[in-house]
């Protein structure tokens, strides 16, 4: 089984160099600019798990070739377009499209584009990020890949990408029979985290201890978004639910997002996919909007902020 794995960023960098550590047949799809550190240094990563320094098999989008039966698609959803039309001349017949993006908004742009059937629903379960010096930084001890079947079939495919998932070490690949309800979970506990930690420029326990409104407003947006999964078809499970909360009460928790990371330093922000999709679902749903509101119009502002280089210290 070939595998292309599109980008050599936080994660897929970071699941990429693990398959290969595990004697997977690895290719990354990247930029010429990557390309060329990746030659020159190799692919870095520093983990809890062990770090590594691989030397790495790379492609840029001019050079794919139809051969490829697994990909890894691991771009933000800003790039989505992009990324589709840079993957889609190096897949062979019948292969398979494994999106990491975070969300659920991808799945129909990739269905419509490649057919439903060749495409996985996907998770990634990690704390990584790809540090200015190219080194690919695991931020904690989790290193989950969640996958399956959209129809809840545990197919023979899932089977044979598994067998060659499960052989890599530093990461658990996880095959499951309710990939849309994880997707759901994570869409919830994602949305609740990016859209508050942003707006509040804090991580939970900052959030937390700052005032009891804090703690207020992470409960009150995730029970509304469990609420609108729930209307989705896909419930969170109450062991979830119960983690979740736990989690977003706690004031020694050190928990944010990327997209607050990616704000702070003057980066482009997944407020379309993230917080602008489920505020949507939260006004079809008939729910209170005023927090995702709140929060869309704060990531929205930025973003016209940036695009005007009007950032401090000139970021854009």
């Amino acid at each position: 089984m070939r595998i292309l794995v599109l980008g050599a960023g936080g994660v897929g960098g970071y699941f990429g160099a693990r398959l290969l550590q595990g004697g997977a047949d690895v290719t990354f799809l990247v930029r010429p600019r990557r390309a060329a550190q990746l030659a020159s240094e190799g692919l870095r990563i520093e983990s809890p798990l062990g770090d590594a320094k691989l030397a790495v098999r790379t492609i840029t989008a001019e050079a794919t070739q139809p051969e490829f039966d697994l990909v890894l698609l691991t771009c933000k959803a800003y790039d989505l377009d992009a990324a589709i039309a840079a993957i889609e001349p190096a897949l062979a017949p019948a292969a398979t499209i494994l999106p990491l993006l975070n969300g659920i908004s991808h799945l129909d742009v990739l269905n419509a584009r490649f057919g439903g059937g060749n495409v996985l629903g996907g998770v990634a379960r990690i704390g990584a990020t790809l540090s200015d010096d190219g080194v690919v930084r695991h931020l904690d001890d989790a290193q989950d890949l969640v996958y399956g079947e959209q129809d809840g079939l545990m197919s023979t495919r899932v089977a044979r990408i598994g067998a060659v998932l499960s052989q890599a070490p530093g990461m658990a690949a996880i095959a499951v029979a309710d990939i849309m309800r994880q997707m759901w979970q994570k869409l919830a506990y994602l949305g609740t985290l990016a859209s508050l930690a942003c707006l509040l420029r804090a991580n939970v326990g900052e959030a937390v201890r700052g005032a009891p409104e804090g703690a207020a407003l992470l409960r009150t947006l995730f029970e509304q978004l469990v609420e609108v999964a729930r209307r989705a078809g896909h419930p969170p499970t109450g062991a979830f639910v119960t983690w979740a909360l736990r989690g977003f009460a706690e004031p020694a928790s050190r928990d944010d997002a990327s997209m607050l990371r990616d704000l702070e330093a003057g980066g482009r922000v997944e407020a379309e996919h993230i917080t602008g999709f489920l505020l949507r679902r939260v006004r079809e749903a008939g729910l209170d909007d005023t927090i995702l509101t709140c929060a869309y119009a704060h990531l929205k502002a930025y973003e016209q902020r940036r695009d005007a280089r009007r950032l401090p210290g000139g970021r854009t």
